[in-house]
């Protein structure tokens, strides 16, 4: 679903900066190879999450849902000399793809891939990440959440994405409409949070961008 004039869109990717080599051959293998590429980040996103990987300079860096692992390598361009993402995914099919990829960029060092649930994999994990970016199983959003606020340290930003769902969020939603009930929930719940500050932007499928304060 497109949240602006798609003319508006083509020129604002124009004018921003553009996605490094590397990315645009892992952005057209995934197309070519793997089932449900519009998973994918994407360019203007990615461009995005990159930034805000800058900004916050982090030493740690938490990641639900690698998939091809394109917001991994975006992400990893702002961590500190040093630091380390740790990016969590159940597809044990996309790994050699995710790790071919991972080794031809400057953070393969950086990159800690973990395969299995990621809820119960994130109890396992150390707290005080400084950046956390969830892009998982839908379903599971409302159960991510607390987990993962309680793996942020004080300042830290939660990245959460697809929370617009193709504009479903607006709609009547039926029984049977798992996902989109979650994210709902999660999206209230994540709003009304008195140690979070939130904000949702109408980039792609929707990305909030939440820090903990207290």
């Amino acid at each position: 679903m497109n949240y602006i004039n798609e003319h508006l869109e083509d020129y604002i990717i124009k004018h921003s900066q553009q996605e490094p080599r590397i990315l645009k051959d892992l952005n057209r293998e995934t197309n070519l190879k793997v089932l449900q590429p519009r998973m994918i980040s994407g360019a203007h996103q990615g461009r995005l999450l990159s930034i805000i990987s800058k900004i916050i300079s982090p030493t740690k860096i938490l990641e639900i849902g690698t998939f091809t692992g394109y917001s991994t390598l975006c992400l990893s361009e702002g961590l500190t000399k040093g630091g380390r993402i740790h990016t969590v995914d159940i597809n044990e099919e996309l790994y050699d793809f995710q790790r071919k990829y991972f080794k031809k960029s400057p953070f393969n060092d950086n990159i800690i891939q973990h395969l299995g649930n990621a809820l119960e994999v994130i109890p396992t994990m150390d707290n005080n990440f400084d950046l956390i970016f969830l892009d998982a199983d839908k379903n599971n959003y409302p159960e991510y959440l607390d987990v993962l606020i309680s793996k942020l340290k004080i300042g830290g930003v939660l990245l959460s994405d697809n929370v617009l769902w193709d504009g479903k969020v607006l709609n009547p939603i039926s029984e049977k409409d798992i996902s989109t009930k979650a994210i709902v929930k999660y999206n209230k719940l994540l709003s009304q949070r008195e140690d979070m500050d939130t904000v949702i932007l109408p980039i792609r499928d929707g990305l909030t961008i939440s820090r903990k304060i207290k």
